[in-house]
């Protein structure tokens, strides 16, 4: 981790990248997303007014319509590389505000919060990096909130 790189992704703090998705979830998005991870609540399938399995907001795959990078991931990522590190994911931390609805256009904001240096138990550098991304309906307000942690740890031999 040279500190170039290191200056460079600091300079990034506070940076928001923001995506609307194109259209509704829809309540049939919803019951084929709910039947893809296993999930078979009464509440995605109900007559009178079905919720959508909250966490089809985080695949922001939908959303972003990015090409896929490199290990064929298609939603938001920083354009963070660090040489002679791997990249594991710290965790995630969810805020519910509201449910979420098959007519809810999601629009996405990621804002870069914080990039730490710090060292692993072993005493190998890392840099852990902080981001939250708020996902809002059409009137924009928000619906969930999702705070995540990446740490870039040097490789070893």
């Amino acid at each position: 981790m040279n500190a170039s790189d290191l200056e460079a992704l600091r300079a990034m703090v506070g940076r928001e990248v923001t995506y609307r998705a194109p259209d509704a979830l829809s309540d049939a998005s919803g019951r084929y997303f709910a039947r893809a991870v296993g999930d078979d609540n009464p509440l995605y399938r109900r007559a009178e007014g079905p919720i959508v399995p909250p966490t089809l907001i985080f695949e922001t795959t939908q959303i972003a319509d990015s090409p896929p990078n490199a290990d064929g991931y298609a939603g938001h990522s920083w354009p963070i590389e660090f040489p002679g590190t791997r990249l594991l994911r710290g965790g995630h931390r969810y805020t519910w505000h509201r449910d979420v609805r098959p007519d809810d256009v999601i629009t996405s904001t990621w804002r870069l919060d914080a990039v730490v240096e710090r060292s692993t138990a072993a005493g190998n550098p890392m840099v852990v990096v902080t981001s939250t991304c708020r996902y809002s309906d059409e009137r924009g307000d928000v619906i969930a909130e999702n705070e995540e942690t990446l740490l870039f740890v040097a490789a070893t031999s």
